[in-house]
C-alpha cells in the first residue's frame, strides 16, 4: 500500500509540474503568434493524442514520463512547404531574438508563478509547524556555552523575526551557505507562570566549526540547538506486548532509566531502540506516585541492525503554531520565500561546482518519489509544500546554461543580442551533445545517490 501511495504520489508532482512548465511555453507561444504543433506530456513515443484549438494542436501523452515538450513549427524541422503563407509568418526561428527568449523563459517561469501561489495560499490558510521552543541543551556545546539551558523560545536570528522552528531551520542554512562565522539569536523564556518572562535576550553563537558539508546532516544539532519535545508520557500500550508485560500503562511518565534522568519522549524512545534486549530499570510518575518498572525492549530488525521496541507508543510530536498572514502579506512572503530558496539552490549548485559540497547531495528521481511519498502520508499541507520546493527546483535547474536546457537556450540567445548573429548550427550542434552528456552523467550520480541513500 505505501509503494503504490509513493507511486501515486510521485506521479502526480511530476505530472503537474511538467504540465504547468510546457504550458508555460505553449501560453507565450500563443501569446507571440506562434503556431504550436503538439504539447506532449512525457517524452518518446506517442501514446495517446487529441487535436484541440483553432491551430489544432496536437495534445499529446508520450512513452517515456521524465518530461515533456512543446513542439512549434520550426524551420530547422518542419517543411515549411507544405504550409501557409500565413502559418509561414508564424514559425519559430522567424520570430525576433526577445519572442523566442519569452518563450523560452516562460517554462522556467511558470514553476515560479506555481510556487508563489501556492504559497500565498498556504500562506493565508496557514502552515502548522513547530513552536521554535529549544530542547534541553547538551553540554560542550557552543549553544551551552553561550549560556542556553532549554526552554528559551527563539523570537530572532540575526535580527530577523522568527515565529517557528522551520523558520529557524531556514535561517541556520542560509548563515551555513554564507560561511558566517558568527549568528545572533534572540529569545524569550516563560518561567512556571507563563505570565512570568524573561527577555528578549540576544547571546552570540559561534559558527565556525561548520562547513558547507553539514548542509546535508544535523548541523544545527552540532550548534547544540534543538526542538523541544513533550515529556515521555506513554500515549498507549499494546495488548500482550512488551510494555503491557512489565506493567507500564497509559499515561505513564518515563522520568528516569538506570537511575539517569530523561529528559522528554525523544530520549526514552532513543534509550530503548539502543537497549535491544538489554534489561532497563525505569522510573515512572503514576497519578503523582512515583512506581518503579523493569522493562527489557524486544531485540528486532530494522534495516541492517537489530534495535529495541517496548510495544508502546509515545508523542514526540513539539508543541505546533500556525502562522497565516493576510493576502497582500502572505503574497509578499511567497514571493520572498521563493526568491530566497531559488538563491540558496543556486548557490548549492555553485559550491558543488567549486568541490565545497559534495555530490552526494544531489538527488534523483527515485529519492524525489521516496519524499513525495513521505509527505503524502504526512499530509495535504506538507505534500503541496513539497510541489513548491520541486517546483521552484526546477525552475532553477531549467535556467542552468546548459545546452538542451531552457537555459542553454537563453544563453545562445543572449550571445545573438550581443553580437547581432545566430549561433553556428554547427555549434548548436556540438553543444546539444555536450549538454546531453552533462545532463546523463548528473542522472547516473543522481541515481547512484538515491540508490545508496534509500538501501545502504
Amino acid at each position: 500500500m505505501i509503494i503504490i501511495q509513493t507511486i501515486l504520489a510521485f506521479i502526480l508532482v511530476l505530472s503537474v509540474l511538467i504540465v504547468i512548465h510546457e504550458l508555460g511555453h505553449y501560453w507565450m507561444a500563443r501569446l507571440c503568434n506562434v503556431k504550436v504543433l503538439r504539447f506532449s506530456l512525457g517524452m518518446g513515443k506517442v501514446l495517446f493524442s487529441r487535436e484541440f484549438g483553432p491551430d489544432k494542436t496536437e495534445w499529446a501523452i508520450s512513452a517515456l514520463p521524465l518530461g515533456g515538450y512543446v513542439k512549434l513549427l520550426d524551420a530547422r524541422s518542419d517543411d515549411l512547404g507544405t504550409v501557409s503563407e500565413e502559418d509561414r509568418k508564424r514559425e519559430f526561428t522567424s520570430q525576433n531574438v526577445w519572442r523566442r527568449m519569452a518563450i523560452v523563459a516562460a517554462g522556467p517561469l511558470a514553476n515560479f508563478i506555481l510556487a508563489i501561489v501556492m504559497l500565498t495560499g498556504l500562506y493565508i490558510y496557514g502552515m502548522p509547524e513547530p513552536v521554535a521552543r529549544l530542547r534541553e541543551i547538551p553540554e560542550n556545546t557552543v549553544a551551552y556555552r553561550a549560556g542556553l539551558r532549554g526552554g528559551e523560545t527563539i523570537v530572532a536570528i540575526d535580527d530577523m523575526p522568527i515565529h517557528n522552528w522551520q523558520q529557524v531551520r531556514w535561517k541556520m542554512t542560509e548563515v551555513l551557505m554564507e560561511e558566517r562565522p558568527v549568528v545572533s539569536l534572540t529569545y524569550v523564556k516563560h518561567n512556571k507562570n507563563d505570565d512570568d518572562k524573561t527577555g528578549p535576550v540576544t547571546v552570540i553563537l559561534p559558527t565556525d566549526h561548520l562547513s558547507i558539508e553539514d548542509v546535508d546532516k544535523d548541523f544545527i544539532g552540532k550548534l547544540g540547538l534543538s526542538v523541544e519535545r513533550p515529556p515521555a508520557v506513554i500515549a498507549a500500550v499494546e495488548a500482550g506486548g512488551i510494555a503491557e508485560k512489565a506493567g507500564l500503562k497509559k499515561g505513564d511518565r518515563v522520568i528516569g532509566i538506570d537511575g539517569n534522568p530523561v529528559i522528554d519522549s525523544l530520549a526514552l524512545i532513543i534509550a530503548v531502540r539502543n537497549s535491544p534486549g538489554k534489561p532497563m530499570a525505569l522510573e515512572v510518575m503514576r497519578n503523582s506516585r512515583p512506581v518503579a518498572v523493569s522493562l527489557t525492549p524486544a531485540a528486532r530488525p530494522e534495516k541492517d541492525q537489530l534495535v529495541g521496541k517496548m510495544d508502546a507508543m509515545v508523542s514526540v510530536m513539539p508543541e505546533m503554531t500556525v502562522l497565516s498572514y493576510s493576502v497582500p502579506v502572505a503574497l509578499a512572503e511567497g514571493i520572498s520565500k521563493t526568491w530566497e530558496t531559488s538563491v540558496i539552490t543556486v548557490k548549492m549548485i555553485g559550491k558543488m561546482i567549486t568541490g565545497d559540497v559534495s555530490l552526494k547531495n544531489i538527488t534523483g528521481p527515485i529519492a524525489i518519489a521516496d519524499y513525495a511519498g513521505q509527505t503524502a502520508r504526512a499530509g495535504l499541507i506538507r505534500y503541496l509544500h513539497f510541489i513548491v520546493f520541486i517546483s521552484i527546483s526546477i525552475g532553477v535547474m531549467n535556467l542552468l546554461p546548459i545546452p538542451v536546457l531552457d537555459g542553454g537556450l537563453l544563453l545562445y540567445y543572449a550571445v545573438e543580442v550581443v553580437t547581432g548573429g545566430s549561433i553556428p548550427e554547427k555549434v548548436a550542434t556540438i553543444g546539444y551533445k555536450i549538454g546531453m552528456g552533462i545532463l546523463g552523467i548528473l542522472l547516473l550520480i543522481a541515481v547512484f545517490n538515491d540508490v545508496v541513500r534509500l538501501f545502504f
